[in-house]
């Protein structure tokens, strides 16, 4: 039949599918039949050929991901964070969070549909599960990791219509260990990857068809004001400050807490040897102020005294209710920030000396104005230094119980870093009004929660005993990260590349660079190309460069936050992209060495082959590896007894 049907097309066509017919008798298999499928004329076979390794690959990215789901059953690594904060959405649980939310409530969602109920503490590593209902959230972020490798075959082939490029990006995808063990837990990861290649590949497609909880403190006081069961919700307070008021007061930096006080004192060699001032992001007893005249010592709550009210411009002290030290601050440097001034707590009840003494501002009030609780905008000036109060947003070491630091500074330019207003305001010899009017809409709370977010993210600090790594290190696989278990006796999975993978997506990188240099030049200099040449270059400077930009704006966020431990799992974004590059590079390379169609068959065979011989590198290294992915137990690496012996390729891996 085969050879009646090329009879009718001609012979080039009866040779091709002779060749190709061959090839499938002598059992080569579905990576020779793919690898050929593009270059077959009739539209309806190629038609076929693309969908057949699509449904190929999406099986075997399924398998893949879902083998072995249920192992080991124990909580492994960050499933610790983010199955909690599935429960708390399962449980209607106000809690503060650095990240946009809707990843959390879609693991809370997989894991209510799927019979959890939110109850398992999720405490640390470890914990086995037991009767706890794991499975569906961890299936949930599978089949999203799963997903990813339909997402990147269909962006490549958009970006090259070269079938053999897509097969090679998602042979690489689907046999990388790092990939698959990011995909078998409750993990962010899977989830924010298939989003984002979601977005690639809607936006390729799209240039394609047109013929080119316990977190309320970190958040402003209208925001908490919408939120049941805060103490700003529904509730009715004093509108004007008043001496004898005990306040909260909050700095109008995002994030930047509330100044607060504990009888803890700076350590030896920190300033002065005085009590802590801190700025505390979480409600707090120690965060509560008594406002006090500056040259008066006296109770103002007691009846006896006329009642009255603070202005814009008076001297004021503040006391702090629990110790009954005063805000303080002298010549001595800042802990942390230099050139700032230390703040603490200084005195006897109450009595302490003119360096306590603060004139208070409302930005854009006049002289004598009273001061309205959460509306005005307050600058407290220390009037013996003239340096403002304010929060740097910079966290002090242990000593300081990880808080944030509170400084008086010199400079005084008026930014959210030295704004203030007072939050909580008792009083109760002033009549209450209503919060009501300061409850924000939904645009503003929107843009509020992911300002505070960035900013929590870009603070965060490695957990005790976590391996970080430097960006450098993570495209040439450098070291991993342990998910579960530290020894022998333990079943052990390790977060770490296929190495043969992520090493050639390394060279490639060095290829691309020198091709695109290499057609760059070509082409400015006028130099003739055949017209399948030109396509190719169009295709490596187009599409390559689509995917090297991805990889490198993925990367790029990391190479300058020195803020916070960078950990091995950030880069897999970036190396999404960088296997698309992959794909897209050595097709047209070989395609660029095989030469134009007319070229000898031999020639041709060169570019067959290299695709296929990649696949199968990307397959045998992956039989070796497979082990980190899906648990190991016995002896460690080191031990020359372990199976695992021979692929310890870097010291630096810790399997």
């Amino acid at each position: 039949m085969p050879v009646a049907v090329a009879n009718k097309a001609g012979l080039a066509v009866l040779g091709l599918r002779q060749r190709r017919a061959l090839r499938l008798a002598s059992g080569t298999g579905a990576a020779i039949a793919a690898a050929e499928a593009a270059a077959l004329p009739s539209a309806p076979r190629r038609r076929g050929w693309f969908w057949v390794p699509l449904a190929l690959v999406t099986l075997l990215s399924f398998a893949t991901r879902f083998y072995r789901l249920r192992e080991p059953p124990h909580i492994c690594w960050d499933e610790t964070h983010f199955g909690k904060m599935g429960s708390y959405y399962i449980n209607r649980t106000f809690f503060f969070d650095v990240h946009p939310p809707f990843g959390k409530m879609l693991i809370g969602l997989a894991g209510y549909l799927s019979g959890y109920d939110g109850t398992f503490p999720f405490q640390k590593p470890g914990d086995k599960y037991e009767h706890h209902n794991y499975i569906g959230m961890r299936g949930f972020c599978a089949f999203l990791g799963s997903c990813l490798i339909p997402f990147c075959y269909l962006t490549v082939w958009e970006l090259s219509k070269s079938l053999q490029a897509a097969m090679l990006t998602a042979a690489f995808l689907i046999f990388d260990t790092g990939f698959i063990t990011l995909s078998q837990y409750i993990l962010l990861d899977p989830i924010l990857m298939f989003f984002l290649m979601g977005a690639v590949f809607s936006m390729v497609k799209y240039n394609s068809c047109a013929n080119s909880g316990p977190g309320d403190g970190f958040f402003s006081s209208g925001f908490q004001s919408r939120l049941i069961g805060n103490n700003l919700h529904n509730v009715s307070v004093p509108e004007y400050l008043a001496y004898g008021s005990v306040v909260t007061v909050k700095n109008l930096r995002m994030a930047g807490g509330y100044l607060h006080s504990h009888w803890h004192l700076y350590p030896e060699g920190v300033g002065a040897q005085q009590q802590q001032v801190t700025a505390y992001l979480h409600k707090d007893l120690n965060n509560l102020w008594i406002i006090k005249k500056h040259n008066v010592n006296k109770d103002h709550s007691d009846p006896s005294f006329p009642l009255e009210f603070v202005r814009h411009g008076d001297i004021i002290r503040l006391e702090h209710k629990e110790t009954s030290r005063n805000l303080h601050s002298h010549q001595h440097e800042a802990p942390l920030t230099r050139k700032h001034l230390q703040v603490t707590g200084y005195g006897i009840n109450g009595t302490g000396d003119s360096n306590d003494f603060w004139r208070i501002e409302v930005v854009g009030r006049k002289a004598g104005k009273r001061i309205k609780v959460l509306r005005s905008q307050l600058r407290l000036i220390h009037l013996a230094t003239g340096c403002i109060l304010g929060s740097t947003g910079k966290t002090l070491p242990k000593w300081g119980w990880e808080q944030v630091e509170v400084t008086c500074t010199p400079y005084q330019k008026e930014n959210p870093n030295t704004l203030w207003n007072v939050e909580d305001h008792i009083n109760p010899r002033l009549p209450n009004i209503s919060l009501d009017v300061l409850k924000p809409s939904f645009p503003e709370i929107l843009l509020e929660s992911h300002m505070v977010m960035i900013r929590g993210n870009s603070g965060l600090k490695p957990k005790e005993n976590e391996v970080t790594s430097k960006p450098w290190h993570w495209p040439i696989n450098y070291q991993g990260l342990r998910f579960s278990g530290i020894n022998e006796t333990d079943y052990r999975v390790y977060l770490l590349g296929n190495p043969v993978i992520w090493w050639m997506n390394l060279i490639t990188i060095g290829l691309y660079l020198f091709m695109t240099i290499f057609v760059s030049v070509a082409m400015k200099r006028g130099v003739q190309l055949t017209a399948e040449h030109k396509e190719l270059s169009e295709v490596l400077l187009n599409g390559g460069g689509k995917s090297y930009a991805g990889m490198a704006s993925s990367l790029s966020s990391f190479l300058h936050d020195g803020t916070r431990g960078a950990l091995f799992s950030h880069y897999f974004p970036a190396m999404l992209f960088s296997t698309m590059l992959t794909g897209i590079t050595w097709d047209v390379f070989l395609k660029f060495w095989a030469g134009p169609q007319s070229c000898s068959i031999q020639r041709r065979k060169v570019y067959k082959y290299g695709i296929v011989i990649l696949i199968l590198l990307s397959m045998y290294s992956f039989y070796l590896f497979h082990p980190l992915s899906y648990g190991m137990v016995g002896p460690l690496a080191s031990d020359t007894n372990s199976p695992m012996a021979g692929l310890r390729w870097l010291e630096t891996w810790e399997f």
